[in-house]
């Protein structure tokens, strides 16, 4: 065949001889052939698929008739060049298809050329030679498949392909390399296509003796040889399976395919056997037993042969293939822990399928049900898809519910065929799932498939429960998705049973559905949208409400009727069925509340709630259709919007923030181009329309330039990262949205076609120019952010947006500076530089050669290559130097990223030259590094593979620092911490090793998937050997976890392309460094390496993760084989605990098998083995060993037992699988576990008295394992009750956390129907007063006593008789409650139990044990009592449960020892006192009456739990609104102020610890907010804000800012509302603007709070609750209160100005211009969250309008001029400072320097904020008109904002409205 750039370029040289076409005609000629050139040169399979897309259509924009004009030999290029194109898309099936498109149309005029053509195409195959290539079948298969002429050229070469191929396969299967590789798959692949497209021509070869010959015949022994296991791939062996399925199918008569099917059958024998398929007869011989044949041989019948076939019987005629041949096969296959168990229950449910299409044959054949009650198929099928709900293994579970739903379907389809009108096993299965616990994720799965055949009224009268269970899922995060498809069948369900056709469902109208769907679920909705899991609130309104408005659209009114916009949660539910209403329905949710829509949806938008805003947001920018353009309103809103909400803390919301505006937005532009379009085909009228279109599109474009201006105002330095992210999120929203930049790597969201229009439109209007110089600086700067997200942002905008190439003169100045970063010893300097050099790379298409002595990105890279070679030379001269000036890893990482992220092939940046020299340098560095860290380079050389110690790494370190301080010895005098010049040597070393691992096998792994011919690839045998070396060396040899971590990165790609290549002697070098890390693992070491056993685990995990997981994964099978039987070796009779053990490696290595990520389930078939070690090993005498088994056993644990439930009501411990399916997929492990259990009961039977402790280390482990089970799950084959006994016996465990573990696992293990039967055997254990006991077996039964009737009551159902029992026992038992039971934790215990059963016992009983408490209580102990204090708090608990027993309690705390007291203030913050408002009122009297006396106790954690109680106590019950009881009675006088006095000398002094004072601020406020004001005092007003100021500031421990914005709150807010003084208000508000800058968002909040209080008491809504506003809407509102109240008081315009940033540029200047700093770290500042800049943006309104009043206040002007006389100087001089400061028309490094520092553009704002509130004033007053001409400082002023506008200086529209002369409020 000829290339295809030759005939492309032949192509473009053809003319059309008609004239008046050829114009036409070579036009799109041309287009097309530049679309197939494209396509052909880009590597991204979307960007082809586009460009062939493109092709097709200009191709047929050229008919037939023109077609014909083309000269033959023009005609016969195209069709070559069409058939060359298509030769080279082999690999991409659709590029495929649109290729054949062509041809299609190309063949309308010449079907017969394209048929030849073809046909040469295929014999070029065919009759070579040489055996078939891989690249031979690929095309062979494209011809096949996806060519219409090929299918056609392929009927007359098939005979010559079948014999290729016969020939092919012994070749194939004698090369271990080409039977396990993709050769193999594809010649299989070949053979099913052959078979399947090409039936009727092979059928003659298989079934007729005349035609039949050796080729098919050696074909099929080939693919059955695969299927018995000669070829180790899973997929080949499946595939095969398929092939020889499909070549049963071309049977002609259904008795011959039948036989052929019934003898493949044999398939499962162990012995040799015959396969006949019609004329041909194979041998079989099965050479391995994972059942990967009987799969393959059962999955490819059910899915290839025909029905007929599969219903075939033998030649006795009694059983059919479908039932008796192939169910047996595929019920095995499930019951076996196979490998490929998600295989085979793919085969079940293809089996079912099968069934169900076969159904009417069956019934034919059988004459009986299929599917009776009780026969044995159903109880099979029923128990293989049952037991199997809960696989661990990934999809096994879902074909579990396909069968199930398959199965019902079938049953009912029986029953109506034999008219059983009962249907009982529904109704059977029905029972049985109401009997699983709620937690079990199959239940709903199964309720969702039985509903249709039961019917909603019946399920929903039957299981009472399911709302409430429904909620209990929507509020556990794996099973919120199976309650939501519960709900939405049940309500689809419901929807169809009203709507059923009859007259009576006739008459319902869409209200009349929403009311019948209320009556059921309003309440459930309405609950869990408002509700505080916020789980349940998200999962409601993401599944629910949508779900819900799909089928009752009308159910809005009755959701919206329930709520109260001010009630907590109901804003959030509001703004949710809204948003959803709006999306489903389409209907706008303006109309359905009327006028208070908006102001509704303004509180929304305002509200602190994240998630508030987020669906009100949502609600905004919502819409079905794209086309509808926000309204006028909408967008104003939005404007308001989006800059409130850009420094939001929050990932999520940021995420979804953007999401939200790229949905408005992508409604304008769609709207703006449907006017456009409009526009352009609209003719003349319709004026008023036409006015209407013009404004709705002026709108869309001002707020699309708006937006796209908005961001660069907060790129600048000094910004906090949370605004910088949410801008550039916002600016990428933009660019996606309103450019006609195509995303290759996109699949949806790619811009309309005809964006170009309205781009043109827009920019007619000089809007949407995104691309200008200054944006491309302000993006530059964000290069060097000190985050990494910001940089990779910004670099991601340049690269995908901007123009393609730099200008030259930043391309130079950004050149310089990169080479300055690359050689920083900080790291995240050098990873700065990298990513610069990749963005000049990639945009170095016009950059000056001189610049990099070429302009080849090959010698760019070359010029990097170089660079590290220096660095390498000085690191070898001086270590110390390289590390300060040329630290290595700053290359490195440039050299990754050029290389790995360039679009080009990694073939145009390297070449054979270069290579090999990197990969030498790499070598060469990282035994440099590894040398240094020994302190000896020939020892680091040797092949030692244990690392140095931390003390030798350290000692070598200090000794290369004194031989490069002149050969001095280091200081003698130890030091804790590193110095700087050790920290400098060691990052060194270290992040230049994990450099050089990551990149070393990502630039192998880009090689190796990028070269075409094995000949030509830019690496060797020998490279790929030394590049393993280097990984061995840094894995082995190097023990520091950072540089270990990010050389598995690398080292895992390595192997894993090595792997999978087709070379047997590359796939062995992973095989090989396996063999050689696990004999350093059986080796015993010289020294100690680390008890976690360093890097070498993870060599061993790297190897075995990179396995093809469709492969049988043989080295990870002899890696666990080794590891096991290496740890299981018993230990030397000598051994050393100083020294690593090779048992100990092994077993930390196993540990890491366990946990590596990347084996995903492929380790649970060693689950079983790996759990009976660890066990086994916790008994070692070896601490390490125990050690290392523990860390395995957690593991394991973790691997085995699934998802984790992550629900309120689970607790933290519980997992998602039941006992039953555990021990069904882990069966090995049941008699271990058992026999351990036993053992360890066993020992407790001996001597009642005798006093042994027998330990049994596995014990609690698996107890803490069995605990963690899913409870509630019935045991149908009641295998575990085994379990029962010994876990009962373990009650008299003398440990207490045995026997703690045995009743949580005892509740797992126990089925429900056998609760009440323990219960009663337990409860009839518990012993009389009289009775002599054994304390630890009494307290053990209590506990399993207590847990299993906490579980047993749950479910909420009426008392039984059995329970009945058991209370009564229980009640006889009261004894175990008073002084006669010796031991408190048995009376602690019994007081649980007594609790759980508190609504079910009598009064009498309770009153009684209430007395014997109080008296227990009152009574004072003697001595110590272990256990007492848990049963002091067990005995508040329950007495305080009782209003008239706490009230006692309570009423003589002042009377109580100090740990009783203690007890009772600990019980009020555990929360409980919270319950009753009665007793929460008695408990704040006591706490406030006894408060000087506890304030005089020198307990700080008396103190510390007492204070925190009050709070608790007098605080509202909503946190967030300290809305304390003004109607309780404060302390007495006398004592208030005492008490308050005590609490501000501690805050004063600063006694008692962070916590402490939290609380006494807190406490204090609380004091001062009750005391009245007539009696208040000054100095204590004064010394209180004076705290508060003192502890405001960032510096202070967070614990401290929030009881200052605490305090604000609970006594700020009422002081400032009794018009307190104007100073104490300034204060207060001045200390509320510093807290709603701080760092901590709680802190925010709590001030925001604060705001709130105020501006609702301003408000006068007294009624309503308190709405809490967002942070950023509460500062201008806490600046409107400071100058509406105090604007003309003395400081407040201090509180202003101090907010400001500092203006002296000349100091920023001079800093900027020193030395760069050396250390390694730079401190980070106090506050990271706070924005001067912004600041000064919030304030400079507010200076402004008191510039306005000048002459309103005689005391306010003589403020402001005494301002403007010391500030006027410095404000000029800055301006001054400014104009020179200016770049001239190309950029210098200096002006790049000073854009990247966060101090100039902060001290930037401060100064035009001062010089525009100076010239505002300068305006207003004619006293300071003396100080500088107005008109000249305003025309400087605007000249200065200009030029640094230019040059990528953005301010805020604050700022910019004010240089334009506008006053911003």
């Amino acid at each position: 065949m000829f290339s295809f750039e030759n005939l492309l370029s032949s192509l473009q040289d053809c003319v059309v001889t008609e004239e008046q076409a050829a114009e036409h005609v070579n036009k799109t000629l041309r287009l097309f052939s530049d679309k197939l050139s494209e396509s052909s040169r880009s590597s991204v399979k979307r960007s082809k698929e586009r460009c062939l897309e493109e092709a097709v259509q200009l191709l047929r924009q050229i008919s037939e008739d023109q077609l014909r004009a083309f000269e033959d030999q023009h005609f016969l290029l195209l069709v070559r060049l069409l058939l060359s194109m298509q030769l080279q898309m082999v690999s991409i099936s659709s590029a495929c298809r649109k290729v054949d498109q062509m041809l299609q149309h190309v063949a309308k005029v010449d079907h017969q050329l394209v048929f030849r053509e073809t046909l040469q195409c295929l014999h070029s195959i065919v009759h070579s030679e040489q055996i078939l290539s891989f690249e031979d079948l690929q095309r062979a298969c494209m011809l096949l498949e996806d060519s219409t002429v090929g299918r056609q050229v392929w009927r007359e070469s098939y005979v010559s392909m079948l014999n290729k191929v016969s020939e092919l396969f012994p070749v194939v299967l004698r090369q271990e390399s080409l039977r396990d590789g993709p050769v193999c798959y594809i010649t299989v692949k070949v053979c099913l296509q052959m078979f399947q497209l090409l039936s009727s021509e092979v059928a003659p070869l298989v079934w007729e003796k005349d035609h039949r010959g050796p080729t098919v015949q050696k074909i099929l022994q080939a693919l059955m040889d695969i299927i018995l296991g000669q070829c180790c791939n899973r997929d080949t062996r499946l595939l095969a399976g398929t092939a020889v399925a499909m070549l049963i199918n071309t049977a002609p008569e259904s008795r011959a395919g039948g036989a052929a099917a019934w003898s493949l059958l044999q398939v499962s024998h162990s012995e040799p056997w015959l396969l006949t398929v019609g004329a041909l007869q194979v041998r079989c011989d099965s050479t391995v037993t994972d059942g990967v044949d009987r799969l393959a041989v059962s999955r490819g019948l059910l899915t290839c042969c025909r029905p007929h076939i599969l219903l075939s019987s033998q030649e006795d005629a009694t059983e059919c293939l479908l039932l008796n041949g192939l169910f047996p096969l595929v019920y095995a296959l499930c019951e076996e822990k196979l490998d490929c168990q998600y295989f085979a229950f793919e085969a079940l449910t293809l089996w079912l399928k099968k069934v169900k299409e076969c159904l009417v044959d069956l019934w034919k054949m059988t004459g009986v049900q299929l599917l009776p009650d009780s026969s044995s198929l159903q109880q099979q099928l029923i128990h293989i898809i049952w037991t199997n709900a809960e696989s661990p293994v990934e999809g096994v579970s879902e074909f579990a519910r396909s069968a199930f739903v398959l199965l019902l379907d079938l049953y009912e389809k029986d029953c109506e065929h034999f008219c059983d009108t009962k249907k009982t096993f529904y109704f059977t299965l029905l029972q049985r799932i109401m009997k699983l616990p709620w937690e079990a994720k199959a239940k709903y799965h199964r309720l969702c498939a039985l509903l249709p055949y039961l019917g909603t009224d019946m399920v929903l009268d039957q299981y009472t429960e399911i709302p409430n269970h429904l909620l209990k899922c929507l509020s556990t995060n794996h099973l919120s998705p199976c309650g939501s498809e519960l709900y939405r069948c049940l309500i689809q369900q419901q929807r169809r049973e009203l709507c059923d056709g009859s007259p009576k469902s006739a008459s319902n109208t869409e209200q009349d559905l929403a009311g019948h769907w209320a009556r059921r679920w309003q309440p459930v909705l309405h609950d869990a949208l408002t509700s505080d899991v916020t789980l349940l609130q998200n999962s409601s309104s993401t599944h629910l409400l949508p779900c819900t408005f799909q089928v009752f659209p009308s159910a809005v009114d009755p959701l919206l009727a329930s709520l109260d916009p001010y009630a907590p949660g109901h804003l959030h539910a509001w703004a949710c069925i809204l948003s959803s209403y709006r999306a489903v329905t389409g209907g706008s949710p303006w109309t359905l509340q009327g006028s208070s829509t908006f102001e509704t949806l303004r509180l929304a938008l305002g509200s602190a709630d994240d998630k508030v805003r987020l669906a009100a947001l949502n609600l905004l920018c919502c819409c079905p259709k794209t086309k509808d353009s926000p309204t006028t309103e909408e967008m104003t809103i939005m404007r308001t919007f989006i800059p409130q909400n850009l420094n939001c803390e929050s990932s999520p919301f940021r995420q979804h923030f953007q999401a939200g505006v790229k949905r408005f937005l992508v409604r304008i532009r769609d709207g703006c181009l449907a006017h456009v379009r409009g526009q352009k085909g609209k003719k003349k009228g319709g004026a008023t329309n036409s006015e209407r279109e013009h404004d709705a599109l002026e709108q869309g474009i001002g707020f699309v330039e708006w937006l796209s201006q908005l961001p660069y105002s907060y790129l600048a330095p000094g910004h906090s990262y949370q605004r910088k992210k949410t801008a550039l999120l916002l600016l990428s929203a933009v660019l996606e949205t309103c450019t006609d930049t195509w995303s290759p790597d996109k699949k949806k969201g790619q811009p309309p076609a005809n964006m170009g229009c309205l781009i043109n439109c827009a920019r007619q209007r000089g809007c949407w120019d995104f691309f200008c110089r200054t944006k491309q600086l302000v993006l530059i700067s964000c290069l060097e952010d000190s985050t990494n997200e910001i940089r990779e942002l910004s670099a991601g905008l340049l690269l995908r947006f901007f123009p393609p190439s730099f200008p030259d003169d930043i391309a130079e100045v950004l050149h310089t500076r990169t080479k300055q970063l690359l050689c920083s010893p900080r790291v995240q300097e050098a990873q700065m530089g990298a990513l610069m050099m990749k963005v000049l790379l990639q945009k170095s298409q016009n950059f000056e050669a001189s610049r990099l002595k070429s302009s080849s990105k090959e010698c760019m890279v070359r010029v990097l290559v170089k660079e590290l070679q220096e660095h390498y030379v000085t690191a070898k001269t001086d270590m110390m130097l390289a590390a300060r000036t040329k630290p290595i890893h700053g290359v490195l990482s440039a050299l990754q990223r050029c290389l790995l992220e360039a679009p080009e092939s990694i073939y145009e940046l390297l070449d054979h030259s270069l290579t090999p020299e990197l990969l030498s340098l790499l070598e060469d560095i990282s035994l440099l590094l590894l040398g240094v860290l020994y302190g000896d380079q020939d020892a680091c050389a040797t092949e030692k593979d244990a690392p140095p110690s931390f003390c030798d790494m350290g000692n070598a370190i200090s000794s290369l620092i004194a031989q490069a301080s002149s050969g001095g010895q280091a200081d003698g005098e130890e030091c804790v911490l590193l110095s700087e010049e050790h920290s400098l040597v060691l990052t060194c070393c270290w992040v230049s090793l994990k450099e050089i691992g990551s990149f070393l096998g990502s630039l192998v792994e880009k090689i190796l998937t990028e070269t075409k011919e094995p000949s030509k690839s830019l690496l060797t045998k020998q490279d790929l050997m030394r590049a393993s070396k280097v990984f061995k060396n840094i894995l082995l040899k190097c023990r520091h976890w950072g540089a270990v971590e990010g050389c598995c990165i690398g080292f895992t790609k390595f192997c894993a392309c090595l792997l999978s290549s087709n070379d047997p002697e590359l796939r062995d070098i992973p095989a090989q460094m396996l063999k050689q890390g696990l004999q350093v693992v059986q080796c015993l070491r010289s020294t100690s390496v680390t008890r976690r056993a360093a890097g070498l685990p993870m060599l061993i995990l790297c190897v075995v993760s990179a396995e093809e997981a469709s492969k049988a994964r043989p080295l990870l099978a002899h890696s666990m084989q080794t590891l096991l039987e290496t740890a299981k070796t018993p230990l030397n009779e000598h051994w050393d605990q100083t020294l690593d053990l090779p048992q100990v490696c092994a077993v930390h290595t196993l540990q890491a098998l366990v946990r590596g990520a990347g084996l995903g389930v492929a380790v649970l078939q060693f689950a079983p083995a790996v759990a009976i070690l660890s066990l086994t090993l916790l008994s070692s005498p070896c601490w390490a060993m125990r050690n290392a088994a523990l860390q395995l056993y957690s593991s394991l644990c973790s691997r085995m037992l699934g998802q984790r439930s992550s629900s309120e009501e689970t607790g933290p411990t519980q997992h998602s699988m039941s006992p039953p399916a555990f021990f069904f997929h882990y069966p090995a492990l049941q008699p271990f576990l058992l026999g351990e259990l036993r053992a360890a009961a066993q020992v407790l039977h001996g001597p009642p008295n005798e006093a042994k402790l027998h330990l049994q280390p596995s014990l609690y482990p698996i107890l803490t394992l069995l605990a963690q089970l899913q409870p509630g799950v019935q045991d149908s084959t009641e295998t575990l009750s085994d379990f029962l006994p010994p876990l009962l016996q373990l009650s008299a465990s003398p440990i207490y956390s045995v026997r703690v573990m045995a009743s949580k696992a005892l509740v797992a293990m126990t089925p429900p129907s056998e609760y009440m039967n323990i219960l009663i055997k337990l409860t009839a254990q518990l012993p009389s007063a009289q009775e002599c006991c054994c304390h630890n077996r009494l307290h053990g039964q209590l506990l399993q006593i207590k847990a299993i009737l906490e579980r047993a009551l749950c479910a909420g159902r009426a008392p039984s008789d059995d329970l009945c029992e058991v209370l009564v026992r229980v009640r006889a038992s009261l004894w175990l409650a008073t002084e006669a039971q010796r031991c408190p934790l048995v009376r602690a215990v019994y007081l649980g139990v007594a609790d759980c059963l508190r609504s079910l016992c009598c009064e009498t009983y309770l009153s009684k044990l209430s007395d014997t408490l109080m008296h227990d209580l009152q009574t004072p102990q003697q001595g110590l009592q272990v256990g007492l204090s848990s049963f002091h708090q067990q005995a508040i608990h329950f007495l305080c449960a009782d209003l008239k027993c706490a009230c006692k309690i309570w009423d003589t705390f002042s009377a109580a020892s100090l740990d009783l007291r203690l007890s009772l203030v600990t019980w009020v913050l555990d929360g409980r006192g919270s319950l009753q408002a009665g007793l929460k009122g008695a408990i704040q009297r006591v706490l406030q009456s006894n408060l000087r006396e506890a304030l005089l106790i020198d307990n700080v954690e008396y103190r510390r739990t007492y204070l925190a109680a009050l709070i608790a106590v007098t605080a509202g019950g909503d946190s967030a609104l300290p809305q304390h009881l003004l109607h309780s009675a404060p302390p007495e006088e006398p004592v208030l102020p005492e008490c308050l006095d005590l609490l501000l000398r501690d805050l004063e002094a600063q006694r008692g610890g962070p916590e402490f004072l939290s609380q006494a601020l807190h406490a204090a406020s609380l004091l001062l907010s009750q005391w009245t004001h007539s009696s208040l005092k000054i100095s204590v007003l004064q010394r209180w804000c004076s705290v508060l100021e003192y502890q405001r500031v960032p510096d202070a421990p967070e614990a401290l800012r929030m009881a200052c914005a605490e305090a604000l709150c609970v006594a700020g807010a009422p002081l400032m509302n009794r018009s307190t003084l104007p100073a104490i208000t300034i204060r207060l508000i001045n200390t509320g603007l510093y807290l709603l800058q701080d760092q901590s968002q709680q802190v925010r909040m709590k001030a925001a709070c604060f705001t709130s209080m105020l501006h609702h008491a301003r408000g006068g809504e007294r009624t309503k609750s308190i709405y809490l506003m967002q942070v950023n809407q509460a500062l201008p509102i806490l600046l409107d209160l400071l100058l509406e109240d105090c604007w003309d008081t003395p400081g407040t315009l201090e509180v202003l100005l101090v907010h400001l940033p500092q203006s002296d540029l000349t100091s920023v200047l001079r800093e900027a211009s020193a030395a760069g700093c050396s250390s390694l770290y730079e401190q980070d500042e106090a506050n990271v969250f706070a924005e001067p800049s912004v600041m000064s943006a919030h304030v400079l309104p507010y200076l402004l309008h008191m510039a306005e009043k000048y002459s309103e206040s005689s005391a306010l002007a003589q403020s402001l001029n005494s301002w403007a006389e010391e500030s006027a100087g410095q404000v000029l001089d800055g301006l001054a400072v400014c104009k020179k400061l200016l770049p001239a028309e190309t950029l210098t490094p200096t002006w790049l320097a000073l854009l990247m520092d966060p101090r100039f553009h902060s001290t930037l704002c401060g100064l035009f904020t001062r010089a525009a509130f100076l010239l505002r004033l300068l305006k207003t007053s004619d006293n300071t008109r003396h100080l500088c001409d107005p008109l000249s400082m305003h025309m400087s002023f605007q000249e200065v904002c200009r030029l640094l506008a230019q040059n990528g200086v953005h301010f805020p529209s604050a700022v910019a409205a004010a240089v334009a002369g506008e006053l911003p409020l």
